[in-house]
C-alpha cells in the first residue's frame, strides 16, 4: 500500500470483486487519481497535498497493477476490466462529476473508461500515457509475451530488487528523469517480490495488455465531449508528444500542457509544474 502520509488517510472500498485500499485528503469536488503498472498511489504523493488545499477532495486508490498489497483473485484485470473496477469504486463512493487524474498505464485504462464509463466523469487529466498503438510502447512491448512464461512473474520481482538496474530504460530510467527515493521504490515493488498472489494479479494484467483496447477506446473519444487536459513532457521518450497531439485532435474538447524537463513520471519529475496546471484546469471547469 502508498506509504506516503500526504495522501492522507486510509479506507478500503469494497467492490463485487475486489478490495481497493485508498487514501483520501481534501474537501470539494472529487479528483480520483489513476496510476499505472508496478507502482501505486505514492506516485501522487507531491500533486495531492496541492490540489487538496485548493478545495478539492482527493482520492487516490493503490489499483491491483502489481504494487498493490491487497489480492484480488476474483477480478477481471484485462485492461477493459480495471477500468470497470474504476468505474465502480467511483459508484461505490457515490461520486459524481468526477476529475479523473492519470499517467502511463493508468491513462490508458482511463482512456478506456473514457468510451465505456463517462457517465460519473466531469473531466480528465492525461499525463504521458500509453495511447492509440503504444500500448505498451516499444521498450516495455515484450512484457504480455513474458508474462505467458511459466515463473517469469516472479524472475521479474526478482530482477527488479537490483537497485543498479533502475536507470536502466526498461525499468524507471526512461519514466522518471532523476532517481526515486529508495522508499518509494520499495514501496512500488516489494509487494510483487513478497507475495505470490500479487504476482499473479500481475500476470493477469500484463498477459491482457493489446494495443486493441486502446484503438478502440480511441474510436469512440470524439464523442468525449466532457474537458480533457493533456499534460504531457516535451522530453517524454515513451509516449512522444506527437501522440499528445494526436490525443489533441482526437478529443473534442482537450488542452495542451507541456511539461518541461520531466519523462513519464511528472508527478515526480515536476510535482509543482503539473499542480499548478491541474488546479488551474480544475478551477477553470469547476461549473462544467
Amino acid at each position: 500500500m502508498a506509504i506516503s502520509e500526504e495522501l492522507g488517510t486510509v479506507h478500503e472500498a469494497r467492490l463485487t470483486s475486489a478490495r481497493i485500499r485508498y487514501r483520501e485528503r481534501g474537501e470539494g469536488p472529487p479528483v480520483v487519481f489513476v496510476h499505472g503498472l508496478l507502482v501505486n498511489g505514492d506516485l501522487w504523493r507531491k500533486v495531492v497535498p496541492t490540489v487538496a488545499d485548493a478545495g478539492f477532495r482527493c482520492l487516490v486508490p493503490d489499483w491491483p497493477l502489481g504494487a498493490h498489497e491487497v489480492p484480488v483473485p476474483g477480478a477481471d484485470l484485462t485492461p477493459p476490466g480495471v477500468a470497470s473496477l474504476i468505474a465502480e469504486f467511483i459508484a461505490e463512493l457515490d461520486l459524481h462529476d468526477v476529475v479523473v487524474v492519470a499517467n502511463d498505464t493508468g491513462g490508458a485504462i482511463t482512456q478506456i473508461l473514457m468510451a465505456k464509463h463517462p457517465e460519473r466523469i466531469g473531466s480528465v487529466v492525461l499525463t504521458p500515457s500509453d495511447s492509440f498503438e503504444r500500448f505498451f510502447p516499444p521498450a516495455f512491448a515484450f512484457l504480455p509475451r513474458f508474462a505467458r512464461v511459466p515463473g517469469a512473474t516472479w524472475l521479474l520481482a526478482q530482477t527488479l530488487r537490483v537497485r543498479a538496474l533502475h536507470r536502466l530504460p526498461f525499468t524507471f530510467g526512461w519514466v522518471a528523469k532523476r532517481s526515486l527515493p529508495e522508499p518509494i521504490v520499495d514501496s512500488f515493488l516489494l509487494p510483487s517480490r513478497r507475495d505470490a498472489a500479487i504476482r499473479r494479479d500481475l500476470r493477469r494484467f500484463l498477459v491482457g495488455v493489446d494495443k486493441r483496447h486502446t484503438l478502440a477506446a480511441a474510436e469512440v473519444l470524439p464523442r468525449f465531449a466532457k474537458p480533457v487536459l493533456l499534460a504531457w513532457a516535451r522530453e517524454e521518450k515513451l509516449f512522444p508528444p506527437r501522440l499528445a497531439e494526436r490525443l489533441a485532435g482526437t478529443l473534442p474538447s482537450a488542452e495542451l500542457a507541456w511539461i518541461d524537463d520531466s519523462y513519464t513520471f511528472v508527478p515526480e519529475d515536476q510535482p509543482e509544474r503539473l499542480s499548478r496546471v491541474v488546479v488551474d484546469f480544475l478551477r477553470a471547469h469547476a461549473t462544467t
